[in-house]
C-alpha cells in the first residue's frame, strides 16, 4: 500500500481551491460564459478583443463573470477555428455612420450563408483603411474583404497589394482606375447629389447651403459637393463659397447627428442668408434641423432641410426629412453575393450601381 500523507488543514483548503481554480479554467468555456451573462457568444467575444462594438456596460459585466470563473481565452483554438472556417473581413471607415450601423447585420447574415464567419475592424476617419485590411489578412488569415465607405481615389499599386478578393461597398472609384483591379457596390453619390440639388432648385430654392465632409474627403463627402456645385450652375446659381459648410478635419463623428447640430448653431450665428440646407448625410441633417429649430427657424416655411442616404429615422423625425434613399440592403446583399462569386467561382471583378429614391417628405416645400 502506498504512502498517505496527512496535510495539515490550511494547506488541504489551499491545495483545494488550486485544484478547483484549473479544473475550473480547464472547463469553462465561452459559451458557458455568454450562457452566465444571458448574452450570445459573438457578445463575449467582442468584449474580450475589446470590441468599440458593445455597450461598455455589457462587457464590465462580462469581464466581471470571466474574471470569477478564472476563464482564460484559447487564442490557438481561435485563430486555429478563424483558419478552418475561413473569416471575411468587414472594415469599416467611422464608427458613427448610421448607414454603416444598417448595413452590417445584412453583411453578417449574407456571409453566414455561406458558412464564413466575419471579422468586423473600424478604422478611424483619418485612417489607411487598406494597410488596416493588409495587416489583418496576415493576421486573421481572412479570405476576402469588404470595406464600407473609404476612400475613391485610390491607387493601381494600393489595389493590387491586396492579396485577397475584395468588394467596396457604398464607394466607387475614380474613372481612371482600371476596372478588372477591384469590385464595388454603390449609388451614383455625385449623380444622385446632383438629382437632390436639382430638385430642391425646382422648388424654388436659390440660397442652398450644403454641410459636407472635411476638406481633405476624399470619399462620397466629396462627390456630393461636386454634385451640388454643377446642379447649382446647371440652374443658373453660381456656387457661393460662403454657402459651403465643411466639417472640422479629420473629425471621428463627421457623419453625425452631433456634427450637424454644431454646423446648423454656426450657421445660425454667422449672419449669412439662406433658404434651404442639403446636408450630405441624413444623421447630418437631422442635427441640422434640431439646431435651427431651437433658433426659431420654421421648417419648411422659412428654410428647407433635405439629406442623404433614407436611414429609417428619417421618415418619423418631425417634420419628415426629404432624403434621398440608398438601397442599403441591395448594396449589402450584392457586395455579398460579388465577393463569393470571385472566391468559389474564380469570377472577375464586377462593379453594381443602384438607383437611389428620392423622398419627397414635409421638410421641404
Amino acid at each position: 500500500m502506498g504512502h498517505i500523507e496527512k496535510l495539515p488543514a490550511a494547506d488541504l483548503q489551499a491545495a483545494l481551491k488550486r485544484e478547483t481554480g484549473k479544473k475550473q479554467m480547464e472547463s469553462v468555456t465561452i459559451k458557458d460564459i455568454a450562457k452566465r451573462c444571458n448574452v450570445a457568444v459573438s457578445t463575449v467575444s467582442r468584449a474580450i478583443n475589446n470590441h468599440p462594438d458593445i455597450n461598455p456596460e455589457t462587457r464590465k459585466k462580462i469581464m466581471k463573470v470571466i474574471e470569477e470563473n478564472n476563464y482564460i481565452p484559447n487564442n490557438s483554438a481561435q485563430n486555429l477555428k478563424k483558419t478552418v472556417s475561413r473569416s471575411i473581413g468587414v472594415i469599416i471607415k467611422g464608427a458613427d455612420n448610421q448607414l454603416f450601423a444598417k448595413m452590417r447585420p445584412v453583411l453578417v447574415e449574407g456571409i453566414g450563408r455561406y458558412d464564413y464567419d466575419s471579422y468586423m475592424e473600424y478604422v478611424s476617419i483619418s485612417g489607411d483603411e487598406i494597410r488596416e485590411a493588409m495587416r489583418l489578412v496576415k493576421e486573421k488569415r481572412l479570405k476576402g474583404l469588404i470595406f464600407l465607405g473609404g476612400n475613391h481615389n485610390r491607387s493601381v499599386e494600393e489595389l493590387k497589394s491586396l492579396p485577397v478578393p475584395f468588394v467596396t461597398a457604398t464607394v466607387d472609384m475614380e474613372d481612371s482606375v482600371p476596372k478588372n483591379l477591384y469590385s464595388s457596390v454603390s449609388v451614383d453619390s455625385y449623380q444622385e447629389s446632383y438629382r437632390m440639388v436639382d430638385y430642391l432648385c425646382s422648388r424654388g430654392y436659390r440660397k442652398i447651403v450644403i454641410f459636407t465632409g472635411s476638406r481633405g474627403d476624399e470619399s462620397v463627402g466629396r462627390l456630393r459637393l461636386n454634385g451640388y456645385r454643377d446642379a447649382l450652375r446647371d440652374n443658373h446659381i453660381e456656387p457661393d463659397e460662403k454657402r459651403i459648410w465643411y466639417s472640422q478635419d479629420w473629425a471621428e463623428d463627421v457623419f453625425s447627428m452631433a456634427n450637424g447640430y454644431r454646423l446648423g448653431k454656426k450657421l445660425i450665428s454667422s449672419g449669412i442668408e439662406f433658404d434651404c440646407v442639403y446636408a450630405v448625410a441624413d444623421s447630418i441633417a437631422i442635427g441640422a434641423c434640431k439646431a435651427l429649430l431651437e433658433s426659431g427657424v420654421r421648417i419648411p416655411e422659412d428654410c428647407g432641410i433635405a439629406g442623404f442616404d433614407g436611414l429609417e429615422e428619417t421618415q418619423y423625425y418631425h417634420p419628415s426629412l426629404t432624403t434621398m434613399r440608398q438601397p442599403v440592403e441591395k448594396i449589402a446583399e450584392e457586395s455579398v453575393r460579388i465577393l463569393f462569386a470571385m472566391l468559389h467561382n474564380g469570377e472577375p471583378n464586377q462593379q453594381r450601381t443602384f438607383p437611389c429614391e428620392l423622398m419627397e417628405r414635409e421638410s421641404t416645400k
